[in-house]
Parts: C-alpha cells; structure tokens; sequence
C-alpha cells in the first residue's frame, strides 16, 4: 500500500501537536502530526476512539489551537473558527425553533452578508433542492426523521460555500439505508461544488466509498498518522462497481489489518 505525499498543499498540519493539561498533569493527545491537503480532496480519518481523530479536525475548525506546530490554510494560520470551514456533527445541531428553511437562511445570512434577498431566497432553495427537501421547508426539525435533519444539516454547511468541509461521523446514528443514500448525496454535492472535505468515520466501506486518501491514526495517548492509503477508484463512484473491483478487498483488509491487529484498541 503506498503512503501519499502533496505538495502545494493549501491545507497544512506542519509538526502538530496536542497536550491537553488534566488534573493529573499533561496528557499528549497528538504527536508529530505532518499531512498536506490537496484543494478539492475528499479526505477520511479513521482510528480508535482516542486516537485524537476529532481533536486534529477542530483545529481544522478552529475551535482549538496546537500546542505545538501549526495548522496553515493557503499559508495562514488557523486561528478562530470561519465561514470558509463549516462543520457538520453527529448529532446534527440544528436549531430546534426554526424551520427547516430558517435553519439554512440564517447560515447563508450571517456568513454571505453581500447576498441581497433574492440572492439569499435561491441559495437556500437550490441547497435544499440538492438534498431533496424543498418539500420539506416548513417543518421543524423535531417533524423530521434523523436523515432529514442530517440533510438539513449537510445542505446549511454547504450553502455557505466553504472551502473546507468537516464532518464529525455525519452518518454514525443513522440505519444502513439512509447512511448508503446520503453518502451517494454527499459525493453527487462534492462533485458539484468541490469543497476540501476532510472526514471522520469508524467504517472502511464507508471511508473506501467516498476518499481520495484515508488517514490511518495510531492508539492515543501521543497519536500521529500511522499511515495513509490511496484510494484508487475512479469517479464517479458506485458500491457496486467498487465492491466488484478486486483492489477493494486488498484496501479493505489492509485497513481492517492496521486497526486490529497492528493497531488493535486494548479495552482492559
């Protein structure tokens, strides 16, 4: 399996570092963490729990700052969160009062303030349309079921046009057929936008499905990148076709092989 390189990288984590200081001292979450991102790249992380997967992508947010190192996009230091990264949870985040339409108004008008009314009416309805909720407008999100909201979710983040696109394991709650059809959704919405995206997850299929590269993390405490696998299949992609691909099962259980057996998770 090869292990990438970039150069040109308009993302960049240059000797990263994590030190979270905790009443019985320092703890080291992330270590000499290197890795250059391509603009335009679909990136997935995976790893254990507290392998420090969701503390690298909050730097990317900017809700945290590196102990050490630092994280540059197009060369400047990540300092606060912004509107050119929007991140999407697990858990949704939406805001329960507003409808499905307000939910995503409000992102487009805090964070694109030059877009007049209508400007604003036909980002909304076009990023609602892309994820098949126009119909859906009134509603609260309490009305929905949870692959609606995530969609509300995913369809806010992205009316905003960011460069960089995080999700923290957007799909992890949701049964297999709503996970399969808004991974199809989410990449058919990269494809057309063509936002950095950078991805955890826990599933290989998933990560198979939709990367460019998959960053492998070691165990935590002192985390880094153990490794990186290039995806190689063409897009765009179906299950189908990639599954059929004899590559997949070598990627697959080279990946099953790094997480549990060279890096197997001690719960004792």
């Amino acid at each position: 399996m090869t292990t990438s390189t970039s150069t040109g990288a308009f993302l960049d984590f240059r000797d990263v570092g994590q030190v979270f200081q905790t009443r019985r001292g320092p703890f080291e979450a992330l270590r000499d963490i290197n890795l250059q991102v391509r603009q335009g790249e679909f990136l997935c992380v995976i790893g254990h729990s507290g392998c420090g997967k969701s503390t690298l992508l909050n730097m990317v947010s900017g809700f945290l700052q590196p102990s050490h190192g630092a994280v540059t996009l197009h060369g400047n230091p990540i300092t606060a969160p912004g509107p050119d990264r929007m991140v999407v949870f697990q858990n949704y985040s939406l805001l329960p009062w507003l409808t499905v339409w307000k939910n995503v108004e409000m992102a487009v008008k805090a964070a694109r303030p030059e877009l007049d009314a209508t400007n604003r009416r036909e980002t909304v309805a076009h990023h609602l349309e892309m994820v098949g909720l126009m119909e859906a407008h009134s509603k609260r999100p309490g009305q929905l079921s949870g692959g609606m909201r995530q969609r509300v979710a995913i369809a806010r983040a992205l009316a905003v046009r960011p460069e960089v696109l995080v999700l923290d394991e957007p799909f992890g709650a949701l049964d297999a057929i709503t996970k399969e059809e808004l991974q199809e959704e989410l990449l058919a919405i990269w494809r057309e936008q063509k936002p950095t995206v950078l991805m955890i997850t826990h599933d290989i299929d998933e990560a198979l499905f939709l990367a460019d590269r998959i960053v492998m993390m070691t165990n935590g405490p002192s985390a880094t990148i153990g490794e990186i696998l290039d995806v190689p299949f063409e897009r765009p992609r179906s299950y189908e076709a990639i599954q059929d691909d004899g590559r997949y099962g070598q990627l697959r259980n080279h990946a099953l092989d790094f997480l549990y057996r060279r890096y197997a998770h001690d719960d004792d």
